[in-house]
């Protein structure tokens, strides 16, 4: 009799025991960072952000481009557009936007009144 007491009681106070080592190991962790590092942060996400992707609808001459980009701010407000010279063409760039995907999803809905939309990434100038 002694015996299995001895066998049901070990183990429970073993068991116990582990759990109470494990729910004492608790702690608090304070992260001190320097109010500059947030600053950094958001000049960094602004400076990625800047011309990513656009859409360019068309081109061809200064007022054939003019016009398309007349006809653009008519239809779609919420984007901005510009009108771009690149040797012999004028272009009509639309919006700033800052993933592939934003970008998709607006030319979904630019593509139905202008067909010859396509997403693209403008070169940086150094």
């Amino acid at each position: 009799m002694k015996l299995n007491f001895l066998k049901t009681t070990v183990p429970l106070v073993f068991i116990l025991a582990c759990s109470s080592i494990i729910s004492a190991q608790e702690g608090v962790v304070n992260i001190e960072q320097d109010s500059d590092i947030t600053k950094l942060l958001e000049y960094k996400k602004d400076v990625k952000t800047v011309d990513l992707y656009k859409i360019q609808l068309d081109f061809g001459s200064r007022s054939e481009a003019e016009s398309l980009k007349r006809k653009f701010q008519n239809t779609f407000a919420q984007w901005p557009a510009e009108m771009v010279y690149e040797t012999p063409n004028y272009k009509v760039w639309v919006g700033n936007f800052s993933t592939r995907l934003e970008a998709d999803i607006a030319l979904l809905d630019i593509k139905k009144k202008f067909s010859k939309a396509m997403v693209f990434e403008p070169k940086k100038e150094d």
